[in-house]
């Protein structure tokens, strides 16, 4: 009896964290997400270096690739800068999941509900507040410690050179971090403790 409870219980668990899981990589994926916001970014710019910052070094090359044939097809027509900038942003974001041992399965609609966690994260980092995040998980009541310490450590690394991108690196892993374990904490509330 007790090990068929224990494996009831694994189960849970795993099933819980792949589900906590999924709302941070669909983040990643969005139209609206941080990695086309970059991918964006570099190419109003043409600033290869914003987009680095998101594949590991290893991947660097392909994302360049990308990026020089995006730079000069969009400069044919508008309708081949559509296609070209969409081009840059599913090859980004395929090479970003990749890294992180995912599946790229598209890119997702700008404006999807990504539940609280991620957009109160995002708004503590535009607005170089902990209040954001911190009011989600009072009114969660989960304690904020440990939240508290992953957003420090983002906002020590956030302001970094552009064209530094080991910093930018840097700074992904610490945001990436910060809003995985923000979601994984928050998901273990039940929904008695939500009401």
């Amino acid at each position: 009896m007790k090990t068929l409870s224990l494996k009831l219980f694994t189960r849970i668990l795993f099933v819980l964290f792949f589900l906590t899981s999924i709302n941070i990589f669909a983040h990643c994926d969005g139209l609206d997400g941080p990695v086309v916001k970059a991918a964006k970014k570099a190419l109003e710019t043409n600033n290869v270096n914003l987009a680095l910052i998101w594949v590991d070094q290893k991947d660097e090359n392909i994302i360049k690739d990308a990026f020089i044939k995006t730079m000069k097809v969009r400069k044919l027509n508008k309708d081949a800068q559509q296609l070209a900038d969409y081009y840059f942003f599913e090859t980004l974001v395929r090479i970003h999941r990749q890294g992180e041992g995912e599946p790229y399965t598209g890119l997702k609609p700008a404006g999807r509900d990504l539940g609280p966690v991620i957009p109160a994260a995002d708004l503590s980092i535009e607005k170089n507040s902990f209040e954001p995040i911190q009011s989600v998980f009072l009114k969660a009541g989960k304690p904020t410690e440990e939240i508290q310490i992953l957003f420090t450590k983002v906002m020590n690394l956030k302001n970094y050179d552009p064209n530094d991108v080991d910093a930018g690196r840097k700074y992904v892993k610490a945001y990436v971090a910060f809003l995985h374990n923000g979601e994984e904490i928050y998901g273990m509330v039940s929904d008695d403790e939500k009401n």
